[in-house]
Order: structure tokens, then C-alpha cells, then sequence
């Protein structure tokens, strides 16, 4: 673990080295100048230097030794307002004026301003150079005469850029405008030379404008003499012209009409020439056309006809086949069908039968393997399912009246009434009788064939026999 550690401990100072010496690179905005002082070196005499100045670019600073500060080169305005300053012919005068400075980028002034205004606000750099602008302004002004201030202004103002930007540039400004509003004396001489000054122009005007007149009045009549002799002139080869160009024309617009003339015939007789071959052409145009268009509609017609027929002919041919395609399918539907139907009936019998055998074959084993015992035990469980089908044969008979005449000619003692009555109970078929048409012989147990009936209906039954009937039967 121990060289885990050391490695790590390294790895770490290496880092926070790294990023010490990241944080000591300092970059210079391009409207500041970057003052590095400390330890930064010696001039060229051997005397060790007092700070660094770059503008723009960056540089290192060295930890502990070295320290930075930056110096703004926005540009300063400096309100001046001298007053009661002496003149060389000692009148007072006031002079308002603006001055603009800024902190120079010149290599020795920068040096300078890092000397003498590093650390300073704005507020004192104003207060500093408003009293080395005043100073060299009284001196200026002391050694001009008020005539040369008020009347040669740019020579005024170069003497002040010069003086003052040469004290500035001592504490690292450089002047940058100088605008001087107006000047003005506590005894009115700057006054009284305006004044003097603009009647002496006034005066000067006046004489300008009279000889100006005059010379106007000169200039104007020998102009209007001149005017005259040249129009007359003018007038006269004006006149000679217009003669000489009227006959120009005559000759020309007679010439020009010969030549129309020529022309209007050729381009007549071109016209009528290109007219008739137009309509040639036209016609014979018109003609092809005729035959294109009726061999068109011919074959339009032709078209309709063959491709309408082919169209029917198919459609035809497509309900035919969609239609035995659907008796196909439906033939196929039903055949499977009943198929399907058939083969679940068949297996429905077979499995019918095929429980019926084990069914019976279970009877005769109970019946100890007698056939006949066990067709006894089946009839006897089935006898009374027998006996209602007879009932049920006449049960759903409905009698709503019945009349019977009688016309006495009964037979065996018999009435009508009694073989009517006879007649219809022996209409359901006895026991033995469905025994017989099955093919089967009533068994013993249930009795024996009577051969005929041995005792006659005793009972009188009246002539008329009314059963009571619903109140919507009919007779």
C-alpha cells in the first residue's frame, strides 16, 4: 500500500502544481494595459526594473514574487474652466475648454502610467491632469496676444497640444482632443473687436455691392448691344438657312415619294403574289385535313365498335366463368355437406346398434342366455309405452258432435248406434294384431287369441248421443 500512496501523493502535487501554474497565466484585454511588478528583472544600466507593462498578449506570473494589476485605457474627460488667466497685453480672459486624455500604449509612457498612476481611481487621474492642463494653459495663453487666441484658433490650439501632451506624457497620458468652446474678457476688448470687426465687413460689403452694381449696369448694356448685332445676324444666315433647307426638303420629300411609290408597288404585287400562294396552300392544308379527320373518325368509330364488342364479349365470358366457378363451389359445399352429414348419420346408427347389441346382449346373459325369457323382460318393460300408443290413437280424436240415425235395420240384435260404437273401438288395432305385423307372437303372459267375440254389446245407447263441445266447435 505504501507506494500506492506515494504515487498518489505525487500524482497529486503534480496536479495542484499544474494547476498553479495554469492560474498564474494571465491574458491582457486589448482595453487594458497588464502591469506585472516584483521581481521582474533589471534595465540595461544594471538597476532593476520596477514593473512590466503588456498590452494585449498574456504572460506568466511568477507565484509569491510577482504580483499584476491592470491599468484601464478608457479615455478620461476633463472639463477646464480657466478664468481671469493674463494675457500677453494683460487682459483677463476666461477660457472654457474640454480636454480628452488617456493612458498611453507607447512602450516609455506606458512605463510611466505604471509608475504614477497605477492604483490611483479615475477621480484623481482627473484631478492630477486637470492641474497640468491648467498650468500649461496660463502659460500659453501668457505668451499670446488676445488677437492671435481669438482670430488664429488653430494655432492657439496646436500650442496647447503641444505643451500639455508633453507634460502628460511625463505621468503616462497622452492628450487625445481639446475643444475650446468660447472666449470671453471682463472688459469687453474681444467684444469690440467683433464689433469693429464686423463693420469693417459691413462697410467692405457695401463698397463690393455699389462697385458690383455698377459694373452689373456696364456689362448689362454692352451685353444687350451685342445681343442685338448677333440676333441680327444670326436672323439674316438663319433666314438664308431655312431657304437652303426648304429646298433640301422639297427635293427630298419629292424623291422620297418616287420611292414610296416603287415600293408600294412592289410590296403590292409581293402581297397579291404571297395571297395567292397562301390560299393554295391553305386549301390544299384544309384538304389534307379533311382526309386525316375522316380517317380518323373512321378508325375512331371502328375502335369504339370492336373494342365495345371485345369489352362485352368479355365481360360475358367472365360472368360465365364467375358464375360456374360459383356453382362449382357451391356444388362442391353441398357434396361436401351432405357427406359430412351422411358420415356423422352413419356413425351415429353404428354407435346407436352397436350399444343396442351390448344392450341386448346384457339381457339374454340376465335372462340366463334365454332369448325368449329376455324378449319377455323387454316387452314387459316397453308394455305400458304399448298400450299408450292404442290410446294415443284415438285419444287426439276430437268428437264435438256426433249424430246417428237409426233406421232400425241392425242386424244380430244389434242397432246403427251400437255397430257405429262397434265399429270404431275395433278401428284401433289389438295387441296381437300389432304383435303380428311385426312378425312377432304375443307371448303366453299376456294372454291368448280370442277367435271370435262371444258376448254381444248388451248396452243401449240412445238414438242420439251428444257430447258437450267447446263453444267454437261446429257441427
Amino acid at each position: 500500500m505504501e507506494p500506492i500512496i506515494l504515487v498518489c501523493v505525487i500524482v497529486l502535487i503534480l496536479f495542484s502544481l499544474l494547476l498553479l501554474l495554469l492560474t498564474r497565466y494571465k491574458k491582457c484585454p486589448s482595453d487594458k494595459i497588464m502591469v506585472i511588478y516584483g521581481q521582474v528583472g533589471q534595465n540595461k544600466d544594471g538597476t532593476n526594473r520596477s514593473a512590466k507593462c503588456i498590452h494585449g498578449g498574456a504572460a506568466f506570473v511568477l507565484p509569491v514574487i510577482q504580483a499584476y494589476e491592470f491599468l484601464d485605457l478608457t479615455p478620461i474627460s476633463i472639463s477646464v474652466d480657466l478664468k481671469n488667466a493674463l494675457s500677453r497685453q494683460n487682459i483677463r480672459i476666461d477660457v472654457p475648454s474640454r480636454f480628452t486624455v488617456g493612458i498611453s500604449t507607447e512602450p516609455g509612457i506606458m512605463q510611466n502610467a505604471a509608475e504614477r498612476l497605477l492604483g490611483l481611481k479615475l477621480t484623481e487621474i482627473q484631478e492630477l491632469s486637470r492641474d497640468i492642463i491648467f498650468g500649461q494653459l496660463r502659460l500659453i495663453i501668457a505668451t499670446m496676444d488676445i488677437e492671435e487666441i481669438n482670430a488664429d484658433r488653430d494655432k492657439f490650439l496646436e500650442a496647447v497640444s503641444r505643451n500639455v501632451e508633453s507634460e502628460l506624457k511625463k505621468i503616462g497620458l497622452r492628450l487625445i482632443n481639446v475643444n475650446v468652446t468660447d472666449i470671453t474678457d471682463e472688459s469687453g476688448y474681444i467684444a469690440s473687436l467683433g464689433k469693429e470687426a464686423a463693420a469693417k465687413a459691413i462697410n467692405d460689403a457695401k463698397k463690393s455691392v455699389a462697385e458690383q452694381d455698377r459694373d452689373g449696369s456696364i456689362g448689362e448694356a454692352n451685353a444687350n448691344m451685342t445681343e442685338r448685332v448677333q440676333v441680327s445676324e444670326a436672323n439674316s444666315r438663319a433666314i438664308e438657312g431655312e431657304n437652303a433647307a426648304k429646298m433640301a426638303i422639297a427635293m427630298s420629300n419629292a424623291s422620297l415619294r418616287e420611292k414610296e411609290a416603287e415600293a408600294l408597288r412592289i410590296a403590292t404585287t409581293a402581297e397579291k403574289i404571297q395571297a395567292a400562294k397562301a390560299l393554295e396552300e391553305a386549301y390544299a392544308a384544309e384538304q389534307e385535313a379533311e382526309t386525316a379527320r375522316s380517317a380518323r373518325e373512321k378508325a375512331t368509330l371502328e375502335a369504339d365498335v370492336i373494342i365495345g364488342a371485345e369489352i362485352e364479349k368479355r365481360k360475358i365470358e367472365l360472368a360465365a366463368e364467375a358464375e360456374a366457378e360459383q356453382i362449382r363451389r357451391k356444388a362442391k359445399g353441398d357434396a361436401d355437406a351432405i357427406y359430412a352429414k351422411m358420415a356423422a348419420e352413419a356413425k351415429g346408427m353404428e354407435e346407436i346398434l352397436t350399444r343396442q347389441a351390448a344392450g341386448f346382449e346384457k339381457i339374454v346373459a340376465a335372462a340366463g342366455g334365454d332369448a325368449n325369457a329376455a324378449l319377455k323382460l323387454m316387452i314387459a318393460d316397453k308394455l305400458e309405452d304399448l298400450m299408450r300408443v292404442q290410446v294415443d290413437a284415438i285419444k287426439n280424436i276430437k268428437i264435438d258432435k256426433v249424430t246417428v240415425w237409426d233406421g232400425g235395420n241392425g242386424k244380430d240384435g244389434k242397432s246403427s248406434t251400437a255397430n257405429f260404437l262397434s265399429g270404431l273401438m275395433q278401428s284401433v288395432p289389438p295387441l296381437q294384431e300389432v304383435f303380428d305385423m311385426a312378425g312377432m307372437e304375443l307371448p303366453e303372459i299376456l294372454g291368448k287369441k280370442k277367435e271370435e267375440l262371444t258376448a254381444p254389446v248388451q248396452e243401449e245407447i240412445p238414438d242420439e248421443v251428444q257430447e258437450p263441445v267447446a263453444p267454437e266447435a261446429e257441427e
